[in-house]
């Protein structure tokens, strides 16, 4: 035990003395994944392009700090070294890669519209598949098989408090511990192709890049990450999957899972661009020299409006093989029960009484799912309400969405003039998956559309 924490220590202090003067270096940092695992082949993984357009983008955009260069570091290493392990399981027990995924569920939505907290809910049932946050981190146990106690929950759990001191907000925000239901960005960005990036840093050339190249290989490692999940798994059941960027690559995720079923969870844009500009600048700021809350404000208000328009088209064209369920925010954080009855309805899945009564008492717990009340507006990130409700007004009719607040139009005069001027306003706002009373009281239609 001993050892392997001096190990970890040391290893820990050779990296950051490189980080120093390595410039980002692919070759350097699959080197350094190799001699800290004693394995060599990465087998057929489609990793080196992806790792070095991301490396490239970091240099030249993303302004990375001290800490954003030593991050930058641990993730590519640990990624890469996560990636030596998987194919060397395969090499052990190729019959991994040939478990069946089936009828997989992913959940998908604009960010901060309760696709987290709906994930939460459907984790209590037990005959449902989540991958937590640990096992995305480290998906088999570290050091060799049988030399010791499985602690990587553990080390995940100190991780993340660490990162809790850089990032006080980010825990209020979005509130996770080492066994939380993660998402499934952070197992395609283990092939470095993955719009997780591109929220952690500001790195357009990236973000081209890969609408360009597209997400089919990524969703292809995908599955094979799950196959690694389901042969360690006690019991067997199906995956309930759940990320926002799902949506931008849903021909991928139909081509690699064709029974998926799909989960769109709706909410009012004026409610979410605020909340999610916030939570990308308190994910920015430790990895980054300078935070532009403006240039935050325009990505993300363009980058969830092309979301919204796909959400329309795939809702149009339905050429999933179940029908896409529809959840609206309001009704889910009024009723989250029979929001989740009305989802094993829709995909024809037994509620088990246990998980009704294990979900109920998870919502009496937290009644708000344990996010914080500070409010943030448009205005902080330069957006008008007035526009955002004219771009985003298809979306909102579409779907008939109701609005959770007016203050931010009846506001808008000022806030029109207040941007012009290069003037802010601040203030204080409900959290993105809370039932406080910032909601709508309005809730006594069907709870699922």
């Amino acid at each position: 035990m001993l050892q392997r924490a001096v190990s970890r220590v040391t290893n820990t202090m050779i990296d950051a003395v490189a980080i120093l003067r390595d410039p980002l270096s692919a070759d350097e940092l699959i080197a350094r994944a190799r001699r800290r695992t004693g394995l060599v082949d990465f087998g057929c993984t489609p990793f080196q392009e992806p790792l070095r357009n991301l490396l490239r983008a970091c240099r030249e955009e993303a302004e990375l700090s001290l800490f954003g260069r030593f991050a930058t570091h641990w993730d590519a290493v640990r990624f890469l070294s996560n990636l030596l392990r998987l194919y060397d399981e395969e090499t052990r027990t190729p019959e991994t890669l040939e478990l069946r995924i089936e009828r997989p569920i992913f959940i998908a939505g604009l960010p901060r519209s309760g696709t987290t907290f709906l994930h939460s809910l459907l984790a209590e049932d037990h005959t449902n598949l989540v991958p937590r946050v640990w096992q995305l981190i480290y998906p088999y146990p570290l050091g060799r098989p049988g030399a010791g106690p499985d602690l990587r929950s553990q080390q995940v759990a100190q991780q993340l408090r660490m990162f809790g001191m850089l990032a006080p907000e980010f825990r209020r925000m979005h509130p996770i511990d080492s066994s939380s239901p993660q998402e499934c960005s952070e197992i395609t960005a283990h092939i470095f192709a993955s719009l997780r990036f591109d929220t952690t840093y500001h790195i357009p050339g990236y973000r081209r890049w890969l609408d360009e190249t597209g997400h089919l290989d990524a969703y292809r490692f995908h599955k094979r990450f799950l196959q690694h999940l389901q042969h360690q798994a006690p019991v067997a059941g199906h995956w309930v999957l759940k990320c926002p960027d799902h949506i931008f690559a849903l021909g991928a995720l139909r081509a690699v899972y064709p029974d998926a079923g799909v989960v769109f969870v709706h909410r009012d844009p004026l409610a979410v661009l605020p909340s999610v500009a916030r939570l990308t600048e308190v994910l920015r700021r430790p990895f980054t020299r300078q935070v532009d809350k403006f240039q935050i404000g325009r990505q993300d208000s363009d980058r969830w409006l092309t979301a919204t328009e796909l959400m329309i088209e795939a809702a149009d064209e339905e050429r999933f093989e179940e029908p896409i369920l529809h959840i609206h925010y309001l009704n889910l954080v009024s009723d989250p029960l029979e929001t989740v009855a009305t989802l094993y309805r829709h995909f024809r899945r037994p509620l088990d009484p246990r998980t009704a009564a294990r979900i109920s008492r998870l919502v009496e717990a937290k009644p708000n799912g344990g996010y914080g009340t500070r409010r943030s507006h448009l205005e902080e990130y330069g957006l008008d309400p007035v526009v955002e409700h004219e771009r985003y007004a298809r979306y909102v009719e579409r779907f008939a969405i109701r609005p959770e607040r007016g203050a931010d139009l009846t506001r808008s005069a000022k806030s029109s003039a207040a941007l012009v001027s290069g003037r802010s306003a601040a203030g204080k706002a409900d959290p993105a998956n809370s039932t406080s009373g910032a909601i709508a009281p309005d809730c006594s239609t069907r709870c699922v559309t």
